[in-house]
């Protein structure tokens, strides 16, 4: 027997134990280079089926790979023929074993009393009904970077892990379904940015959702945060689930989305957002703008004028912190009144407090409602008229919207 294998009947023993009905979870730490690298394996489900799951951690990488039985086996015996000093952990309903292999080569073996635990293959219970609490979220959340290597919350990150929270209970009360099972459930991210909506979405909506087939597009213009995003999917055993492209919103093209979200799309890419998801056919629309320049450059130029609904609004519009929130609540009332004519039962919300951002508002979209209705073309153009403007989202949608507004005419 070569220095640092372990002896035949302990390899053995932990081969029986793994592949057994009781096993929880193995885990084994090695010193390499002055830093500890660390692999864990545990069952799953995923997709009604029996997986194993396996979690890499070297310095602050993370990688999860997910296996059926003839791949976890071949894992553990990578795990079993490591070399060099180490511990190894496993635990099983009925007990647990504790390796420890010292720097010289010596094995120390512990064994605990019998134990009568219960191995649930499922995620425990957690005491916040939160959705991130309602799969099993610790391996993504350690790539994204909200929990350290431990598991545990990161102070700095605690507000980005309230945003996705609000943001998954909002694609919850949607009712997701999917009608079409010749095609995956597809979702597109516009302005996907660091990507923790677009992973945590995925998760979601196979493991809560219960969606059996889900591809999601991250869409941003930025190099560096799509090579990130594509390095935090690799870890995540997402290649061909999840993908991420490098491109200008306007000149992505799609055939068909079935759910296009957009966190935060500054000024009039929340509008491309919106167009999108309506030429895509999508069912299922969520976008929370960012700022709003277009509207309040036009607004500003009739206010110093003084023509117009200026004549009246002087006082108002003269602020301009009060006209720029102004022009925000007419550009959002403006792209929800649009979107309830083109079919959609639009929903102006918060989907996260005030204390966590100032753009909290949300445009929850969901198509099948009739299109070109009299009351919600006339309360658009009696507004948009009264203010001498034309929306840069009607401009957008301007074919799809003229036959409504000649029938109404």
């Amino acid at each position: 027997m070569e220095r640092f294998e372990l002896e035949e009947g302990l390899a053995g023993e932990i081969r029986t134990r793994v592949f057994s009905a009781g096993f929880m979870k193995i885990v084994q730490s090695v010193r390499r280079g002055g830093e500890t690298f660390k692999i864990s394996m545990r069952p799953v489900i995923i997709g009604g089926a029996k997986m194993y799951q396996a979690e890499m951690v070297e310095g602050s990488q993370v990688q999860v790979r997910n296996f059926d039985d003839a791949g976890a086996r071949d894992g553990l015996e990578e795990i079993i023929a490591q070399r060099g000093a180490r511990e190894l952990h496993l635990i099983c309903a009925d007990g647990d074993l504790h390796v420890r292999v010292t720097r010289k080569g010596r094995q120390l073996v512990s064994r605990s009393a019998k134990l009568e635990r219960q191995a649930e293959v499922q995620p425990h219970d957690r005491v916040k009904n939160l959705p991130l609490n309602a799969f099993d979220s610790a391996a993504l959340l350690r790539v994204l970077g909200i929990a350290d290597g431990s598991g545990s919350l990161r102070a700095s990150m605690r507000g980005k892990y309230d945003q996705v929270n609000e943001f998954l209970k909002v694609v919850g009360s949607l009712s997701v379904r999917h009608e079409d099972g010749e095609r995956p459930f597809t979702v597109v991210d516009c302005g996907c940015g660091k990507a923790y909506l677009t992973l945590a979405l995925y998760f979601y909506l196979t493991q809560v959702a219960g969606l059996k087939a889900v591809k999601v597009f991250g869409v941003d213009r930025r190099e560096d945060v799509i090579q990130s995003a594509r390095k935090m999917a690799a870890a995540l055993d997402l290649e061909g689930r999840v993908e991420f492209v490098q491109s200008d919103l306007a000149d992505f093209t799609l055939d068909k989305a079935d759910m296009v979200v957009s966190l935060h799309a500054c000024d009039t890419a929340t509008d491309e957002a919106l167009a999108k998801g309506v030429e895509w056919r999508s069912r299922y629309i969520l976008s929370a703008p960012c700022c709003q320049h277009e509207l309040q450059k036009r607004i500003g130029e009739m206010s110093a004028r003084a023509v117009g609904p200026a004549e009246i609004f002087g006082g108002l519009l003269r602020q301009s912190i009060l006209r720029e929130r102004l022009c925000d609540l007419l550009t959002d009332a403006f792209r929800a009144m649009i979107m309830r004519i083109l079919g959609f039962k639009t929903q102006v919300i918060e989907f996260v407090s005030q204390q966590a951002t100032m753009r909290n508002i949300m445009l929850k979209c969901e198509y099948g409602v009739k299109p070109g209705q009299c009351g919600p073309v006339g309360e658009y153009l009696a507004l948009r008229d009264y203010w001498g403007v034309q929306p840069w989202l009607e401009k957008r949608l301007e074919k799809l919207l003229a036959r409504h507004f000649e029938r109404y005419q």
